[in-house]
């Protein structure tokens, strides 16, 4: 059965990590849904290799019309960590128990947004310090999966099993 998958993206977000699961998903007929502050804007990968348009706006929105959260690295998760909207829709992903897709920089967000307790989770390693501290168990893997609530990856050459992952998860 097809899934509704929210993606939160903005500027310099990496574009690999937005272009391959998004690619996978339209494939596997889930649909996708770009959120950032402002629907129609149009953001850019960190490396200028795509353009996204955003379709709704955090203000738009609600966690019951999606079935899981993707959210890729780069700068864009740092950015959207400094409006309390984002990290509010992430506690209501978290507190209903929807999958949340992490790549990367996005375990930052997810530490800003106070949902890593008693999680464990992957990212780049410089980031393991930051996760640990917001009680999450940090492993130095390509991919950690966490009671199928919490996918995590850490970088664009663990996209095959992070997609894979992906996949299968919103298959059960």
């Amino acid at each position: 059965m097809p899934k509704r998958i929210a993606v939160l993206v903005t500027n310099n977000f990496e574009d690999l990590e937005y272009t391959e699961p998004v690619a996978a998903l339209l494939a596997a007929e889930h649909s996708v849904c770009n959120i950032e502050l402002h629907a129609g804007k149009v953001v850019h990968g960190l490396h200028g290799q795509s353009s996204v348009t955003i379709d709704w706006g955090i203000d738009h929105i609600s966690i019951d019309d999606f079935d899981g959260l993707l959210i890729p690295g780069g700068e864009s998760p740092v950015s959207l960590a400094n409006d309390t909207r984002v990290l509010h829709f992430i506690q209501a992903f978290n507190e209903t128990k929807k999958t949340i897709f992490s790549l990367c920089d996005a375990s930052l967000l997810l530490s800003e947004a106070d949902v890593l307790k008693n999680r464990i989770i992957t990212s780049i390693r410089a980031h393991a310090p930051r996760v640990q501290h917001a009680g999450a168990t940090y492993y130095d893997v390509e991919l950690v999966n966490d009671n199928n609530q919490l996918i995590s990856s850490r970088v664009p050459n663990d996209l095959p099993i992070f997609i894979h992952e992906c996949l299968d998860v919103l298959k059960s």
